[in-house]
């Protein structure tokens, strides 16, 4: 069984950090890109970043500036720290964990999965 797991959200002060982390737990052999995403009030979730197995990036744009996701390979986790942090960013955030390779009967499959998520708050 797979489990996919974050923590660090909390309410935090305009221009304030936090940083998230999440780990894919489970007999697991090999993970390709993880990710997170954001879910604000009446919005659609929507990726914030993404890293691959290799270390390259990708960041909504408007996030780049202040946002870092990086990966710990060996422990099956990745981090996002969040910087200057505005009520914009109020969100609930979820790690995604893609092509994550368990094995299956005789042979092994390619899965997908989502963790629960943790809400983010930036208010003064």
């Amino acid at each position: 069984q797979v489990q996919v797991v974050e923590s660090g959200g909390g309410l935090v002060q305009p221009g304030g950090s936090l940083r998230l982390s999440c780990t894919v737990f489970g007999s697991i052999f090999g993970i390709d890109a993880m990710g997170w995403y954001r879910q604000a009030p009446g919005d659609l979730r929507r990726q914030a970043a993404l890293i691959t197995r290799g270390g390259s990036t990708n960041y909504e744009k408007s996030l780049k500036d202040r946002f870092t996701i990086s990966r710990d390979n060996a422990k099956n986790t990745i981090y996002l720290q969040m910087n200057s942090l505005k009520p914009e960013d109020t969100a609930v955030y979820y790690c995604n964990a893609d092509n994550v390779k368990i094995q299956s009967g005789e042979g092994w499959s390619l899965n997908n999965y989502w963790g629960q998520g943790t809400q983010v708050t930036v208010s003064s």
